[in-house]
């Protein structure tokens, strides 16, 4: 599994700006103003080869009452969920009473916590970390957030000290499919029903499961593990601490999975938080097929009103396969196994070099890439970088430089062109190094003569 980071500490020590840095995103909002954050958010970091998931957290301000102690309550629980703890402080207001009330309940934990010391720009790092080794938390680790200063530093000399990833036993090999969606949707009560056993504890109240499940069976002579994980809600809406789990054994669980069935329930509107699963399962690159639950006892109208939600709601999701069920009465259950094998077939395909090469040399003839600075962009040869997703390496000139509509054409166009169904695709380029960038064109001596002749010609 991967090593859950959780960043912690006062408002405005930097706490998002960290987290943009070690995701490489601008998820989090970053305004020079406390309280900006509030619920926790998730999200996904890579350093080499090492993944990891980083928890950012409202700040600590130790109020008691009204929305900071809310907060406080989503920043706590992440600290329970977290494998590893950087309780963040600021450099410019140093040691206060705040960062002690917070460095003692850290303790406390057991959890392994590290002591960084942010916004030390146009300080002298000795001195401004000094006064924090009084927090009794080791050496504190100097960084510049906003940077980048000290923070590859920090994630190697955490990363290398983690042990290898516990392997989950009894675990069969196959295909992983993974069934994820909001509190109360059915996703039991469809395992129970693919299983043909009543294997998961389902019932009518939401937050029944609280862990993920692997489950292992066969059909039809093929291998396959599902995985029931407890529903992922808003986290605003997480209170018991027996659910401060979910989120996270959910998150993994999509990690781990081959293909996700995303539950809908169809008497119910599509909410920010499916959208939100969504797009998590998309970053993640995973195979996908949405499955619309409790479809039985809807009128014509109401059903084709659900089918135009989806499409106004989920425009970015034209790869899934969509299959309206009912989990209770097992209509349109059978018919998933079609679809996550397609699925699961297209993120694991292999494509030789030569036919995406003359793939991307047709849809290059078909629609030219723009001209930048003058030039115009050389797209030269495609060949495959990954499975599951699919990755497309495309090799050129100023390919940093392919605008975003471009990008989206050849997106599309080797998904329909390559004939892959369930899962999305990743395009990433590469501009490969001119060896006389930085060479000069020396003359020989019959050059130089010319030069000079034709320099006095024009005087």
């Amino acid at each position: 599994m991967k090593p859950v980071i959780a960043l912690v500490g006062r408002p405005n020590v930097g706490k998002s700006t960290l987290f943009n840095r070690l995701t490489r995103s601008r998820d989090a909002l970053v305004v020079d103003q406390p309280g900006m954050t509030r619920d926790r958010k998730y999200g996904d970091g890579k350093l080499g080869d090492i993944p990891y998931i980083v928890i950012d957290t409202g700040g600590l301000s130790g109020e008691v009452e009204g929305l900071d102690a809310l907060m406080a309550e989503q920043s706590w629980l992440a600290v329970e969920e977290a494998n590893i703890i950087l309780f963040m402080t600021d450099a410019h207001d140093g040691l206060t009473a705040m960062d002690e009330d917070i460095a003692k309940r850290l303790r406390n934990t057991g959890k392994d916590v590290i002591l960084v010391v942010n916004k030390i720009d146009g300080h002298h790092e000795e001195v401004v970390t000094a006064e924090f080794f009084a927090l009794g938390l080791g050496e504190p680790k100097p960084i510049a957030a906003s940077q980048g200063r000290g923070v590859t530093a920090l994630m190697e000399s955490i990363l290398a000290d983690l042990p290898e990833p516990e392997i989950v036993p009894g675990v069969v090999a196959g295909i992983k499919i993974a069934i994820v969606g909001r509190p109360n949707v059915g996703k039991s009560t469809l395992v129970n029903r693919i299983l043909g056993e009543e294997r998961v504890v389902a019932f009518d109240m939401p937050g029944t499961t609280r862990d993920s499940i692997y489950l292992p069976f066969e059909r039809d002579g093929q291998q396959y593990t599902i995985i029931d994980t407890a529903g992922v809600r808003r986290r605003g809406k997480v209170h018991e601490v027996a659910e401060k789990y979910s989120v996270i054994k959910a998150l993994q669980a999509i990690q781990d999975a081959n293909v996700v069935i995303m539950v809908l329930d169809a008497q119910d509107t599509i909410s920010e938080q499916d959208v939100t699963l969504l797009g998590y399962i998309m970053d993640a690159g995973r195979a996908l097929v949405i499955s619309i639950n409790k479809w039985d006892g809807l009128d014509e109208d109401q059903k084709e009103k659900i089918k135009t939600e989806l499409d106004y709601k989920l425009p970015f999701l034209t790869f899934a396969k969509k299959k309206y069920i009912s989990a209770k009465h097992g209509t349109g259950v059978g018919d998933l196994f079609g679809y996550v094998n397609t699925a699961y077939k297209s993120a694991m395909a292999e494509f030789s070099t030569p036919k995406l090469t003359k793939l991307l040399e047709f849809l290059v003839q078909q629609h030219q890439p723009p001209i930048v600075k003058g030039h115009r962009i050389k797209l030269r040869y495609a060949h495959q970088g990954g499975k599951n997703p699919p990755i497309i390496v495309i090799h050129g000139n100023q390919t940093e430089s392919v605008p975003d509509s471009y990008r989206r054409y050849l997106y599309n166009a080797f998904l329909k062109r390559l004939d892959l169904h369930g899962t999305p695709i990743r395009i990433e380029f590469k501009t490969g190094d001119n060896p006389f960038k930085d060479k000069k064109n020396k003359l020989t001596a019959r050059q130089q003569s010319k030069r000079r002749r034709m320099m006095r010609h024009v005087k």
